[in-house]
């Protein structure tokens, strides 16, 4: 073979675990658009309400949690009504753990595909992750009708600050989290297939810990238990979601808190992305 001969694409193995590669991804874009499109139309596409499941599913939730709940936490939240306190909370959950339960079988998912054609693997998990912020941003405008409509009758007061700008960067760290810890357990699962069963049964654990339902709020509960449970990186994002739309009562704004949920999800990103690299190597020969 010419040793001068030149090649649209060489396909070599990754040099380092700390690597994103990005330029590739980048590159891959119309694909990672594509997966996209997939996982939006596909789930829904032979329903009879179709994309209505978006909002339908969490409506559905937070009723039944508001019939249950409603009576043991409604006094704790400042007036608020419970229905937009638990919609809130749980269209921020479902995000995180969609984003979670997904990306943590992106290898055993994707293995056919994996095998046959090159691809920056990190494409799947990324797709995941933008198709689901597509149905959070649809969950949040409904979020936002039912809150005006709350607001015109009067059941909650309008107010509007610049902690609304944090919206954004709350969104980002919820996907940071879940795409973190969703990558590594996909990772650990090409070995330990036993995870699989693990990860529907502890997000729906680890949500009734959560400040989804009830506020996690010193004045709310025990004063010594609130620093345990702020030790969640999700709580404090939930919280402050719910003091930016609700209001002071419902939820707080704490910036320590904050600052460790941001710094736990770049720490958590920065393992699973050695883990993510180092796995990808070698994983058709384990999945």
């Amino acid at each position: 073979m010419d040793s001068e001969e030149k090649w649209d694409l060489v396909v070599k193995p990754q040099v380092s675990v700390f690597d994103l590669n990005l330029k590739e991804v980048w590159r891959y874009r119309d694909l990672l658009i594509l997966f996209v499109k997939r996982d939006i139309v596909a789930v829904y596409k032979q329903t009879i309400l179709g994309p209505i499941w978006f909002v339908l599913q969490p409506l559905l939730q937070t009723i039944v949690f508001n019939f249950v709940f409603s009576s043991s936490f409604s006094r704790s939240i400042n007036g608020c009504p419970y229905f937009l306190f638990t919609f809130c909370g749980i269209a921020c959950w479902n995000y995180f753990a969609e984003c979670l339960t997904n990306t943590s079988n992106t290898f055993i998912a994707n293995s056919s595909i994996f095998g046959k054609v090159y691809f920056p693997r990190l494409i799947s998990p990324l797709a995941i992750v933008t198709s689901s912020v597509i149905k959070f941003l649809i969950q949040f405008v409904f979020f936002i009708v039912m809150l005006i409509y709350f607001i015109v009758i009067g059941r909650v007061g309008m107010e509007i600050s610049w902690s609304v700008f944090l919206v954004p960067l709350l969104v980002i760290l919820m996907a940071m989290l879940g795409l973190s810890i969703g990558i590594t357990i996909s990772s650990l699962t090409t070995k330990y297939r036993d995870l699989r069963f693990l990860i529907a049964f502890g997000v729906q654990l680890f949500m009734f810990v959560s400040p989804v339902l009830r506020p996690v709020t010193p004045e709310a509960v025990n004063a010594k238990k609130h620093f345990i449970e702020m030790l969640n990186p999700m709580a404090s994002i939930l919280e402050a979601f719910k003091f930016i739309f609700l209001g002071n009562g419902t939820g707080t704004l704490s910036w320590p808190w904050l600052l460790y949920s941001t710094g736990f999800a770049f720490l958590t990103f920065f393992l699973a992305v050695i883990i993510f690299n180092k796995v990808e190597k070698s994983f058709m020969d384990t999945v």
